[in-house]
């Protein structure tokens, strides 16, 4: 019967951190996506070309 218990016990632990994890991927998930929206956002107030400012490769001597 000790065993028994203790298996649920640990089965109700690992379903518990396993849900705690979910939900701060989701959180991070979330995160990511509205610093990226407002990125974006700033981007396009702040420039009204998609050039870059500087060239992409340095010049050759």
């Amino acid at each position: 019967m000790l065993e028994f218990e203790t298996q649920q016990f640990r089965t109700a632990e690992l379903i518990r951190r396993a849900e705690e994890e979910r939900m701060a991927r989701e959180a991070l998930r979330a995160l990511r996506a509205a610093r990226r929206a407002a990125r974006r956002d700033a981007a396009g107030q702040e420039s009204h070309t998609s050039r870059f400012r500087r060239h992409r490769f340095a010049r050759a001597a």
